[in-house]
């Protein structure tokens, strides 16, 4: 083993191997399961790539955690999580999605306690060595049989995809898109570059995000508001007329009965002393 190699393997902790971990007891994994970070060092890390990298996460797992909601398929989604792999180096893509497994609140996936891995990946790129993403990635998640990998490159406003063509495949095949839309079979999602947002789409429905399920919420409470309005406003309008109806009702029975009495009166003074 080169000095390289050597201080790649001891210098950041790793999960068993698979072989390892099912030699273990009950008790012993449960010791390692406790054990392993959940965290990755500055040096395992690639550089902030700013507001336009963290923004483009978030909308995405939003928009992601808030489809996979009962009654739909149970998903786990998460980002820049800590991932162990069975004697593999750990590493925290920035978007994850795990199919079939309770989406509870985690610091860590390992793959070995978890019982699978990770099923789709996205990576987000704004700036620094695209290498790592491109290249190192599609060879790196095809070989641990990570089903399909989605490269948004925002500085360039592209969308790159993998896929891996069979179960037992550890070599991916690139996607192509069909109009600029790339269907993900893993999520079953169509996804697309809308202007600088990567939009998720569910047949004809759109995926939306937190600050636009907000927006969408005050926009119909504002309809709302403005149909109470104008139901009160058509209310008022009725009471009014009614208020109208019945004065005038009043002022003709008054004058109704002031002529009565004055032909009253006028009867009366005929019939003199």
């Amino acid at each position: 083993m080169t000095h390289e190699r050597q201080h790649d393997v001891d210098a950041f902790p790793r999960a068993p191997t698979q072989a390892e971990w099912e030699a273990m007891s009950g008790e012993e994994r449960a010791r390692v399961v406790e054990a392993l970070p959940a965290e990755v060092t500055w040096e395992e890390m690639p550089m902030p790539e700013g507001d336009l990298h963290t923004e483009a996460r978030w909308r995405a797992q939003d928009a992601l955690q808030d489809y996979f909601k009962p009654p739909r398929r149970r998903a786990y989604v998460s980002v820049a999580l800590p991932i162990y792999y069975p004697g593999e180096r750990r590493f925290a893509p920035d978007l994850l999605v795990v199919l079939d497994v309770e989406p509870h609140l985690r610091g860590k996936w390992l793959v070995s306690h978890e019982g699978k891995g990770l099923d789709w990946v996205m990576e987000v790129h704004v700036g620094g060595d695209r290498k790592k993403d491109a290249e190192d990635n599609v060879r790196r998640y095809a070989r641990l049989g990570i089903p399909e990998y989605f490269i948004y490159d925002r500085a360039r406003e592209r969308l790159e995809a993998y896929r891996l063509p069979s179960p037992d495949a550890r070599e991916y095949v690139r996607m192509e898109p069909e109009q600029g839309w790339y269907f993900s079979e893993v999520l079953g999602l169509e996804l697309q570059l809308d202007g600088e947002r990567l939009r998720f789409w569910a047949g004809n429905a759109l995926l939306l995000d937190m600050e636009e399920r907000n927006e969408r919420l005050r926009e119909m409470l504002g309809r709302m508001e403005q149909r109470r309005a104008s139901a009160e406003q058509v209310r008022w309008l009725d009471e009014t007329e009614h208020r109208l109806e019945e004065e005038a009702r009043r002022r003709e029975e008054a004058e109704r009965r002031r002529a009565e009495l004055q032909s009253e009166l006028e009867r009366l003074k005929s019939r003199g002393p």
